[in-house]
């Protein structure tokens, strides 16, 4: 007798998500965030100057870029979010894709298996980034992207030159000198 229609009750299936695979996915995003830093001290203006050369800029790039690096990883989304509020398509489209790849590629633990095959996180990366180039294309909003990204990459670059870098490691050094004594 054949059971057409009717809703398995055996659960030795796994869902595609789980509870804790949400759980996880929850506290990784909490703790990529709290590293963002506070917008006051990214914005202080007693520690905006221009450098004295060359060297000095690459430093403070190197330095700032490292220290407000999930700050400006915002900034740049919140551009991109901007340059597609004209287009609602591409604004879902998007959207989808941000959540395939964090699904797919950044909160995955195991390995992904179709048809008893496992896939490598190499032809992962390559299948996810053909998609969305192929939809950012199909949507007609290419030249809107990278509008975005190369302002937030330039206005990135001139916050990142621009903020000196003398206290942005001081809490860090105290913090950790304050751990080893105790």
């Amino acid at each position: 007798m054949t059971n057409y229609g009717t809703i398995p009750t055996s659960s030795h299936g796994s869902p595609v998500m789980d509870p804790d695979s949400i759980s996880r996915a929850k506290q990784r995003i909490k703790d990529g965030l709290d590293m963002s830093r506070p917008w006051r001290q990214m914005f202080d203006i007693h520690y905006m100057r221009l450098p004295h050369g060359v060297p000095e800029a690459y430093s403070r790039i190197k330095k700032n870029l490292s220290h407000f690096q999930t700050n400006y990883a915002i900034v740049v989304l919140v551009l991109i979010f901007f340059s597609l509020i004209k287009h609602p398509t591409s604004l879902v489209v998007l959207t989808v894709l941000v959540f395939v790849w964090i699904f797919l590629y950044f909160f995955r633990d195991e390995p992904i298996k179709v048809f008893r095959y496992q896939i490598d996180d190499h032809t992962v990366l390559v299948c996810l980034s053909v998609i969305t180039i192929v939809l950012l294309f199909l949507t007609d909003v290419t030249l809107n992207l990278v509008g975005a990204l190369v302002t937030g990459a330039v206005l990135v670059l001139i916050h990142a030159v621009v903020r000196k870098t003398e206290d942005l490691f001081l809490d860090e050094e105290a913090a950790t000198a304050e751990t080893i004594q105790d």
